[in-house]
């Protein structure tokens, strides 16, 4: 299986698939959404590799490039969104035909960029569906008198700066993400990792430690909730 190279030793959030047959696109589209926003990222260099890898993984996002050998990226969007495939999908594209635009909106995808594109603007883009596709619309995430900044990833409680470690912050915004629901130690793993990340048995005990005592040193609410044999919980 093809995968993104390792670029950065750092634990990440959000999961993203990349689908693209151009070595060198991939991974700058990799590179930048590691480190301008943290996201595990993985790579299929195929249209065959990519619809069995969004099958048979949890993803956030998935860009997804149009011209693709095996399988072509429209066939991919049409079948998944059949089989109920619920994440956002960013279609990137050289044909910017009305027509083809109006297709492949219609087909399900969320958004498209066109080639030549700026990568900053695919990143926006791509930052701005993960926020939609977990019920975000703006940057800013508020817990009770938690606040936590999406855009520039920092947190604060009740507008005093709390130093979290990349690691820390990484699981509260993602917790924060699924703000209410319970999220279960496996599901945290399966997000805050790709597949170039061994995964340990305890780290995330540790990063929710450290978060609970950070937050509450700094008059935060107690708002990360244990639920034994079930996960965590971020609430008031």
């Amino acid at each position: 299986m093809h995968l993104c190279p390792r670029l950065v030793l750092s634990f990440v959030k959000m999961r993203v698939l990349i689908v693209e047959d151009e070595k060198r696109m991939a991974a700058n589209i990799s590179r930048s959404l590691r480190e301008s926003a943290g996201y595990a990222v993985d790579c299929a260099p195929d249209g065959n590799e990519g619809i069995f890898m969004a099958q048979s993984n949890s993803y956030d996002l998935v860009i997804l490039d149009l011209m693709l050998p095996g399988i072509d990226g429209q066939t991919i969007l049409r079948k998944l969104r059949s089989e109920g495939f619920a994440a956002p999908i960013l279609v990137v594209t050289a044909r910017d035909e009305k027509e083809t635009i109006i297709r492949i909106l219609n087909d399900g995808a969320d958004d498209y960029v066109s080639k030549p594109f700026d990568l900053g603007e695919l990143i926006a883009r791509a930052k701005a569906l993960v926020r939609r596709g977990n019920g975000h619309s703006a940057p800013t995430l508020r817990i009770g008198n938690v606040e936590i900044n999406t855009a520039n990833r920092t947190v604060l409680c009740d507008s005093h700066y709390v130093a979290l470690t990349g690691m820390e912050y990484r699981v509260i915004e993602y917790l924060a993400h699924r703000h209410g629901a319970i999220v279960t130690k496996a599901e945290l793993l399966e997000h805050l990792y790709d597949f170039n990340w061994e995964r340990f048995s305890n780290v995330i005990e540790v990063y929710i430690s450290g978060l609970r005592r950070k937050l509450e040193s700094a008059g935060g609410s107690k708002i990360i909730h244990t639920l034994r044999g079930h996960g965590y919980m971020l609430k008031e």
